[in-house]
C-alpha cells in the first residue's frame, strides 16, 4: 500500500469513529507551513502552527502568560541550576512514552548547526537526567530567562527521530529534508495526518492528550495556504473557511459588515524594520564597485529619513499601524518612550547622501516577502518610491516567503536591503539585542543579525542583561544598549503591525498578541 493510500485509510478510519458531534476547524493563512520539522524556521507562523502538535517544557496562555506543559514545575536550586520536573504518563503520537531521554535529545537536536532555533538553548548550558522524569539545566552564569523562550521549543520523540533518520534539523533553506520534514510525531493536542505542501494540511484531535482541561471540540483541523488577499476574503465570506488571516486593511468593513463575520483586531508584539549589509566591502546588487555605501552611517541615516513613516501609516497601513523608534514593541520588557524616530526629512537625506560620497544616490536590490507580514510587499513598493525622491534606485525582488526565507538566510546571507519582522518569543529585549545586534558568531549570537551589524559594547552589555537579576539594573543595561543600537541606526525600524483576523461567528477562538493561533482555544457552536 503507498503513504498516501495509508494517509487516505487512516483519514477515513478516523472519519468513521469521530462522534455524531465532530467539530471540523478550517482556516486560512497567507502563506504555508514550510516543514513540519520543529526546528527548521524560526518563524511565528510556522512554530505556532506546530505548536498544536508538538509541545514544550513549558507553554504560552491566552495572555502569553508562562504556563507548565511537559514540564510540571521547575525550580532554581542554586543561581546556575535550574531542575525541571516532568509530567508523568504523557505519550507521544506514536504511542512511546515522554522521559528525560526525549528532553536530553531535543536539546542536542535544537543546538544542531543545521537548526534555525539554536538560540533557544545555548550551547554553554549542560543538561542534565537526573532521573527518567527529572532533568538538570546548567548555566555558566546565572540566568533568569533561561525558560522564557521554551514555549516554541518543541521537545520531539528520540526513538523516533532515530528510526526514521531524522535525528539531525532540516535547515531553513530546504537542503536537507528528512522525515520530520512531512511527518510529525509531537505530544500535542492534535495529531499529523497529512502535509502537501502548497495545498493543505489536515491534522485531527489527539484523543490521549495529557491536558484534561477539554477547552477546545474541534475533532478534525484543515489549513489551506491562500497567498491572495481577495481570494482568502472570498473564501472566508462564502464559508469556506471559518478563519482566515491575515485580513487587508482595505477589506476589514466589508468583514465586519456581513452578518455571519466579524473581525477581530488588535496590537501586535511584532515589529517590522528593514535591515541593511554592514559587513561586505562590497555591496552586492548594486551599482557601487569596491565599496559599500551601508558601512557608512550617513547612508543608514539618509535611508531613514526618507522613508515617510506616517505616510505608510495612512495610505498602506490604512491607519493600522503604530510607527517604532525601536526594535521592540510596547509591551517587551525594556520599550521605553523615552526613544523617538528621526524626522522624516528627504532634503537631509540628500545632504547625507552627498556627504557620504554619494550625490546622485546609487542603485540596491530590496528583498521583500510578498506573504508573510500585513501588506509586505506595499510597503516596499512605497519606499522604493520614497528613496527614488532622494537619488536612490531600489529594485524590488519580492517573493514568497518559502523562496524569499532561503535566499536571506542562506549560509553567504544573500541580500543587500531586506524587510524582515521579529517578535521575541520571550517576549524581553535581550532576544532581540542577542539574535539581531550582537556580532554574529559560532556561538549563535546574531543568528539572525543578517546585515551584520556589530558593536563590542553591545554584545558586552547583552551577555550582562542575560545574567544580572536585579531587575532596576537590567532595565538600566538594556536602555544603554538601546542607546547604542539607536544611535548607530542598526536598523530602520518602521512599525508594529496590527492583527486583524477575520472569523465566522460560529466560531470562538482567542487571539494572542504574538499572532499565534492556538487551536486548544477554539469552540465550534
Amino acid at each position: 500500500m503507498s503513504k498516501k493510500s495509508i494517509i487516505l485509510a487512516a483519514l477515513l478510519v478516523f472519519l468513521l469513529t469521530v462522534p455524531a458531534g465532530a467539530k471540523t476547524l478550517r482556516f486560512a493563512f497567507q502563506g504555508d507551513v514550510k516543514s513540519m520539522d520543529p526546528y527548521s524556521l524560526n518563524e511565528t507562523f510556522q512554530l505556532g502552527f506546530l505548536g498544536n502538535i508538538y509541545e514544550g517544557l513549558i507553554r504560552r496562555g491566552p495572555n502569553l502568560e508562562i504556563e507548565p506543559c511537559l514540564a510540571e514545575r521547575w525550580e532554581i536550586l542554586e543561581p546556575t541550576r535550574w531542575r525541571f520536573y516532568l509530567r508523568k504518563g504523557v505519550k507521544f503520537h506514536d504511542g512511546t512514552p515522554f522521559t528525560a531521554d526525549d528532553v536530553i535529545f531535543s536539546a542536542q537536536r535544537v543546538r544542531h548547526k543545521n537548526s534555525d532555533l539554536k538560540t533557544r538553548l545555548s550551547d554553554k548550558v549542560k543538561v542534565v537526567k537526573v532521573d527518567d522524569y527529572t532533568v538538570d539545566f546548567i548555566t555558566p552564569v546565572p540566568n533568569p530567562i533561561l525558560h522564557v523562550e521554551w514555549g516554541t521549543w518543541h521537545i520531539m520523540s528520540k526513538s523516533w527521530c532515530e528510526k526514521h533518520n531524522a535525528t539531525i534539523p532540516e535547515s531553513a533553506t530546504g537542503e536537507s529534508e528528512n522525515y520530520a520534514t512531512r511527518h510529525a510525531n509531537g505530544t500535542g493536542p492534535f495529531k499529523l495526518v497529512s502535509h502537501e505542501p502548497g495545498v493543505k494540511t489536515i491534522a485531527v484531535v489527539n484523543p490521549h492528550w495529557w491536558d484534561s482541561s477539554k477547552e477546545h471540540n474541534v475533532t478534525k483541523v484543515i489549513f489551506t495556504p491562500i497567498a491572495s488577499d481577495a481570494t482568502r476574503v472570498a473564501a472566508l465570506l462564502s464559508g469556506q473557511v471559518d478563519m482566515a488571516y491575515p485580513i487587508p486593511v482595505q477589506d476589514m468593513k466589508r468583514i465586519e459588515r456581513h452578518p455571519d463575520c466579524r473581525m477581530l483586531v488588535g496590537p501586535e508584539l511584532r515589529t517590522i524594520f528593514f535591515g541593511m549589509d554592514q559587513f561586505r566591502d562590497e555591496l552586492l546588487y548594486s551599482n557601487v564597485k569596491g565599496k559599500n555605501p551601508f558601512k557608512d552611517k550617513r547612508v543608514r541615516q539618509a535611508f531613514y529619513q526618507a522613508i515617510d513613516i506616517e505616510a505608510i501609516k495612512k495610505k498602506v497601513m490604512r491607519g493600522l499601524s503604530q510607527p517604532s523608534a525601536m526594535m521592540i514593541a510596547p509591551g517587551i520588557i525594556g520599550w521605553s518612550p523615552k526613544f523617538k524616530r528621526l524626522p522624516y526629512d528627504p532634503e537631509a537625506s540628500k545632504r547625507l547622501l552627498a556627504e557620504a560620497g554619494y550625490p546622485h544616490g546609487f542603485e540596491v536590490t530590496l528583498d521583500c516577502p510578498n506573504d508573510r507580514y500585513v501588506n509586505d510587499e506595499a510597503i516596499c513598493l512605497a519606499v522604493v518610491s520614497m528613496l527614488a525622491k532622494v537619488g536612490v534606485k531600489v529594485n524590488l525582488l519580492a517573493q514568497p516567503k518559502a523562496k524569499f526565507f532561503p535566499k536571506i538566510l542562506a549560509p553567504k546571507l544573500d541580500t543587500s536591503f531586506y524587510l524582515l519582522g521579529w517578535t521575541p518569543s520571550s517576549f524581553d529585549s535581550w532576544n532581540v539585542l542577542y539574535n539581531l545586534h550582537n556580532c554574529p558568531s559560532e556561538s549563535g549570537a546574531g543568528k539572525f543579525n543578517i546585515g551584520g551589524y556589530c558593536n563590542p559594547k553591545v554584545d558586552e552589555l547583552t551577555a550582562k542583561i542575560l545574567s544580572e537579576t536585579d531587575q532596576a539594573k537590567r532595565l538600566k543595561l538594556i536602555e544603554e544598549a538601546w542607546t547604542i543600537t539607536i544611535n548607530d541606526i542598526a536598523y530602520i525600524p518602521l512599525h508594529q503591525q496590527a492583527l486583524a483576523w477575520g472569523v465566522r461567528n460560529h466560531v470562538n477562538l482567542k487571539q494572542r498578541p504574538d499572532n499565534v493561533f492556538s487551536w486548544r482555544h477554539v469552540v465550534i457552536k
